[in-house]
């Protein structure tokens, strides 16, 4: 079988799993019909979301244990998203996993559960992590660029982010994976100190802290733009190869002939 014929297979097998093969469109219920003379009746406006305030971005001594840092994390109140949290987000996974994927903070679910990415996003991606062979808690950990949800699920703020780094910066230290893969255009942003389109950062390695990086789309936004997902698929094909290229031996590791 050639590599054409493979490639065409692998996109099959990840249009069904990711849904491609029953896109479809959905009926939308038909609207109410409104009373004759009778004005429609109004919508209630939604509340703009709380803005970011100030936050503690000064460096912090960390411990070196998982334990102790939880601990931290847990407590932490260097920016105003503890304000409003039900819980801190940390992370979960194979903490010494040779894949580390980031995203960009916790949704209304998550701040519920406790887990990074449940609910829908976490489906999809658990499914992208299993269409390259990958499991949560077996061969990956997940984390967040900030550990608690930013209020109406907005975008972290910059000074947010910022608060949270030595926090991922440490999971990153005691996990020191082989890739880590950042999960859309904040988390992308964050680990690499750029303000470039995530459609340039496609399909290169990049360098955090002297890890390998890979740059895909968040999989929430996948939810809501269905072609991009192909994208994505052929970001995660990079991926593996990246990995597979990284994990085999060098040749003057293999002893001299």
């Amino acid at each position: 079988m050639d590599s054409r014929s493979l490639k065409e297979l692998e996109l099959l097998e990840l249009a069904g799993l990711y849904g491609f093969a029953q896109a479809a469109t959905v009926a939308r219920p038909a609207a109410a019909a409104q009373p004759s003379g009778q004005a429609p009746l109004a919508r209630e406006p939604q509340a703009a979301p709380e803005p970011a305030q100030p936050a503690n971005t000064a460096p912090i001594t960390l411990p070196a244990d998982w334990d102790g840092l939880r601990a931290i994390v847990r407590d932490c109140t260097r920016c105003g998203l503890c304000r409003q949290r039900k819980q801190a987000v940390f992370g979960v996974g194979a903490e010494r996993g040779p894949w580390l994927f980031v995203g960009e903070g916790p949704g209304a679910e998550e701040d519920e559960q406790g887990d990074p990415f449940v609910g829908q996003s976490g489906k999809l991606l658990d499914n992208m992590l299993a269409a390259i062979g990958l499991k949560r808690g077996r061969d990956a950990y997940i984390a967040n660029v900030v550990k608690c949800r930013p209020p109406g699920n907005r975008t972290p703020a910059l000074e947010e982010a910022a608060a949270c780094a030595p926090y991922l910066d440490a999971q990153v230290d005691l996990i020191q994976p082989k890739l880590i893969v950042a999960l859309g255009k904040v988390a992308a942003q964050r680990l690499l100190n750029t303000e470039a389109s995530l459609a340039s950062l496609r399909g290169k390695i990049h360098q955090y802290r002297g890890y390998p990086v890979a740059v895909t789309y968040h999989p929430s936004y996948l939810l809501r733009t269905l072609p991009e997902k192909a994208k994505a698929w052929e970001d995660l094909l990079f991926a593996r190869a990246k990995m597979l290229e990284f994990a085999a031996p060098r040749p003057h590791d293999r002893g001299a002939p």
